[in-house]
């Protein structure tokens, strides 16, 4: 007869009583009462084992006692009282001093007893670590519930964690840890856990579960039997594990077993679903996946003409391709190499063979299923360095658990760079207004990919750490209105005036109150006294005159010629390429003043869009050319810096895919760059059905743009000399004229590279560009290449296909990466396309060129292709549509553009506009039997 498992998966702790031999001695176990007072401890009655209050393990929660009517005779001890959670949506105890790498059992107990007197029974989410472990669903207010999973430690400590998913407060009773074998559950790795469904002993000889001493790494065996159906067989000699045991399953489980009554078969099943392997919050939740393990010896010496031998089915399937048999008083087991999955119930059968003389038999059976290790932890530097930090500080809000996973659960005040094969990465940390109290924590300096730090408005004291200087990707620092003395490190001001970090440091009475003390310190040599003085003088005279000389003189050149706008010829390009500084201030491009900007633009009457540099104003040269006026702001966190970069980058490329600059403007404190117009505005504003009287992209319009982008990047890369990195690819850098035909647009955060080795030639110091098109290796890595740019690429092209942003909006921060590739490996690239298009498009065209987006998004930039490929690729894809016959080479849309939206010449820069904490780089997704031995 068929046996249901599930009839020991709640068990009242007061059902059974706990066989104990021997005395407890140290092997490395954790084992905490959760909810007793600080500093209480015992030795647990029946096992010996001591067991600990939860302080220090956790820091928030609040202890109760389960009420009377449950404290029944025989109930343990661990089982009176527990640890509530009622604040905060997650909270969580920290195990340490672990070995990375070590397999661990952790096991974790609920008994409700109706401690808080409302009789309500909580479901909840448990965690372990970044990973959803199981769903706590109690219920029975009197029963104790299980919990249990063997895994890897990929760090120094592990963390459980208790999460409230609205169903009742959680709460928790016991927790155990228990260190294991390497060699014991060889399915367990660290992509994989086990988490426990059932383990069994089968056929006891009385109600005695067994677990430490009896079982050496206290695993708990609940005694199992079927009479009448089964029969039991028992030795009292002991069962010898083999060498290289897998499971090393106790002699005193394996005393005993079940043979089958009046059958050559012993049946037994489980059901799926009695498992509770996914969170009911969890959508599309994937069938759990089981493994199995079944556990013999022999325990009867037969004579010579006897035999036991028997065959394994599941499901009427032979599991074990060989017929077993047992060895006596040995242990010996049958377990799956494979998870199985897809059914409702597993039905297991173990049949005599035709030779046996005896019926089969079972010892004790374990059934496990898998546990995903899927998401990736807080790097563990970063994930020291702030917890450092919130013991220094004290912080409480809700800094439990992992800082930045999973994201839904990321701590208050920090945002984090999410790489899909590389763990997080805290991004931005803002303790602004937190009351905090002393020095700056030294351990910050530990935080290096950490770009924007707010601690102002706090009671901090003592000198500004020069451990921050040391920060490779801060670009914002913020220490306004503490209690600070002393002076501003030299690191921290030499950032500030190169314009690579905004510093702010106001409002603190006595900090740089000894004259040049946040002054940055210059070299100084011994040199007369009249000469320092008079050669600066002479030196600053002669350039004005020089400089007021050379802007007379090409105003004049500018107004003689009626300022016609012509590209640079191929010869003055190469002239400047041969003989001009990166570095240099020497411009081919007409240059304006600014009474010439007010003029050209009626005093800067219309806006037309607006960036991290400042507003851009439509304009109209002398001759009526129609230009786009960029201006700089003096609030800008753009600084002079990216200003320069931006002009002498134009002055010297010219491509018919580049966005030509017409002149240029550095007239005292006033900065401005004069462009072609651009008459439909960004290719963002048209995927994303933001331009008014304007009908959608067909794919031909889509790919065409794509091509010629392709083909302004493949000359940065290659026509260049030196070769430039442009560094901030996005749709809302391409820009489109009346025409559609597309052009590369803000060239203020490209850089020079290498052509020979693809590495950029000075080593940077943070990472720029936009949220969603940055190459994660660069992210890692701190180094720009041209394969950074086909990365960004491969991100506009995905938008092109979908039409959707690279962060796909209401997806808890899916990136447009993953969203493709899971949707195309099942072959579903009608699911990913815009449905704007209406179908209208060849099926073969947009493959090639969601494979070419796909090689170009790759994590590894070895792996991407090169512009030049790319152009290839868009070709012929190009080719392919219009052989279809409905390619245009014309735009169908409006064309005039007071019709449209205003925001043509947006821009966003590498840092937020609305708040430097909201910055968030997200980038980027055979069955075999079991064995015996």
């Amino acid at each position: 007869m068929a046996v249901f498992l599930w009839c020991f998966v709640f068990l009242s702790f007061s059902s059974f009583t706990v066989r104990v031999r021997g005395q407890f001695d140290s092997l490395g176990f954790i084992s905490i009462d959760c909810g007793v007072p600080e500093n209480s401890s015992y030795a647990d009655s029946t096992t010996t084992i001591p067991y600990t209050s939860d302080f220090g393990f956790t820091d928030t929660g609040v202890n109760h006692n389960i009420s009377a009517e449950y404290l029944t005779p025989g109930l343990s001890r661990r089982y009176w009282n527990l640890r509530s959670y009622p604040t905060g949506t997650r909270n969580c105890y920290t195990l340490r001093s672990l070995v990375v790498g070590l397999k661990y059992l952790i096991r974790a107990g609920f008994m409700y007893g109706n401690y808080d007197g409302l009789n309500k029974l909580p479901i909840f989410d448990l965690y372990l670590g970044v990973n959803f472990w199981k769903t706590v669903n109690i219920s029975d207010p009197g029963s104790g519930t299980l919990i249990e999973v063997i895994t890897v430690a990929p760090d120094e400590f592990m963390q459980v964690c208790l999460v409230n998913t609205g169903g009742g407060i959680p709460f928790i009773s016991v927790l155990d840890l228990r260190p294991l074998k390497n060699i014991l559950y060889p399915a367990v790795n660290a992509t994989q856990s086990l988490v426990l469904f059932r383990r069994l002993n089968v056929g006891p000889t009385n109600d005695v579960a067994f677990r430490y001493p009896d079982d050496a790494h206290d695993r708990i065996w609940i005694p199992w039997s079927n009479a009448p159906f089964w029969t039991e067989l028992s030795t009292n000699s002991t069962v010898q594990n083999i060498a290289d045991d897998h499971f090393e399953a106790p002699s005193a489980v394996l005393q005993t077993a079940a043979v089958p009554v009046n059958s050559s078969a012993l049946e037994l099943y489980w059901d799926s679903a009695d498992a509770g392997a996914t969170s009911p919050n969890a959508a599309a939740a994937a069938p759990p996946q089981f493994f199995a393990v079944l556990h013999f010896s022999e325990l009867q010496l037969l004579p010579a003409n006897a035999a036991r031998q028997f065959n394994i089915f599941l499901n009427g399937k032979l599991w074990y391709g060989l017929p077993f048999t047992p060895e006596y008083l040995y242990s010996d087991a049958v377990y799956g190499t494979n998870p199985t999955a897809g059914y409702r119930r597993y039905n297991v059968s173990i049949n005599a063979t035709a030779n046996s003389t005896l019926p089969p038999l079972l010892n004790a059976l374990e059934v496990f299923y898998a546990m995903r290790v899927a998401d990736l932890a807080t790097d563990a530097a970063d994930v020291a360095a702030i917890t450092a930090v919130k013991q220094m500080y004290q912080v409480k809000r809700n800094w439990m658990g992992d800082p930045c996973a999973p994201k839904s659960f990321a701590w208050d005040g920090l945002n984090c760079s999410y790489a899909i094969s590389s763990p997080p990465r805290i991004t931005t940390l803002n303790l602004e207004s937190s009351g905090l109290n002393g020095e700056i924590a030294t351990s910050l300096a530990s935080l290096k990919a950490l770009q924007y730090l707010d601690l102002s408005h706090n009671n901090l004291t003592g000198s500004i750490p020069d451990a921050l200087s040391e920060l490779p990707s801060l670009v914002f620092l913020d220490l306004t209105y503490n209690q600070l003395n002393g002076s501003i490190p030299a690191g921290l001001l030499k950032k500030s005036q190169d314009g690579s970090l905004t510093l702010r440091v106001g409002n603190n009475l006595n900090l740089c109150n000894n004259g040049d003390s946040c002054v940055l310190t210059k070299s100084k040599k011994s040199t007369p006294t009249a000469v320092i003085v008079i050669v600066p003088i002479v030196v600053v005279v002669l350039l004005v005159a020089v400089i007021l000389v050379m802007c007379r003189i090409r105003k004049q050149r500018g107004l003689a010629t009626g300022t016609s706008v012509k590209p640079q010829n191929e010869e003055n390009y190469s002239r400047r390429e041969n003989n001009n500084d990166d570095h240099s201030l020497q411009f081919e491009n007409r240059q304006f003043m600014y009474k010439e900007l007010e003029i050209i633009t009626n005093y800067f009457e219309r806006e037309i869009g607006r960036g991290g540099f400042g507003k851009v104003y439509d304009g109209f040269l002398e001759n009526g050319t129609q230009v786009a006026v960029k201006m700089r702001s003096q609030s800008s966190h753009q600084g002079v810096k990216e200003f320069l970069c931006e002009a002498q980058h134009l002055t010297r490329v010219h491509h018919k895919n580049l966005v030509s600059l017409i002149g240029y403007c550095k007239d005292g404190d006033y900065l401005g760059l004069v462009y072609e117009y651009m008459a439909e505005g960004t290719l963002q504003e048209h995927l994303r059905g933001r331009t008014s009287g304007a009908r959608p992209l067909t794919w031909g319009q889509r790919l065409r743009i794509a091509l010629e982008s392709a083909q302004g990047l493949e000359y940065l890369h290659k026509g260049c000399k030196p070769p430039l990195i442009h560094r901030d690819v996005k749709t809302n850098n391409i820009l489109l004229t009346a025409n559609l035909e597309a052009k590369i647009a803000d060239f203020g955060l490209s850089r020079a590279f290498n052509n020979d080795t693809s590495t950029s030639e000075s080593t940077p110091t943070a990472v720029v560009g936009t949220p969603g098109y940055i190459d994660p290796e660069y992210h890692n890595t701190f180094h720009p290449s041209e394969k950074t740019d086909v990365y960004s690429f491969g991100v506009v092209l995905l938008e092109v296909i979908t039409g959707q942003s690279p962060i796909l909006p209401g997806s808890d921060g899916v990136h447009i990466v993953q969203w493709v590739r899971q949707r195309l490996a099942r072959g579903n690239i009608e699911g990913v396309v815009d449905s704007r298009m209406r179908g209208e498009y060849d099926i073969n065209s947009v493959w090639k060129v969601a494979d070419v987006a796909l090689k170009c998004t790759a994590q590894s930039s070895s792996q991407r292709p090169l512009m030049p490929e790319v152009v290839m690729q868009l070709k012929e894809s190009l080719e392919l549509e219009e052989a279809s016959g409905r390619s245009h080479n014309f735009y169908s849309g409006s064309i005039n553009p007071y019709s449209r939206s205003e925001n043509i010449y947006t821009e966003v820069s590498d840092v937020s506009q609305n708040s430097a904490f909201e910055v968030e780089n997200v980038v980027e997704v055979s069955a075999s039997g079991p064995a015996a031995r």
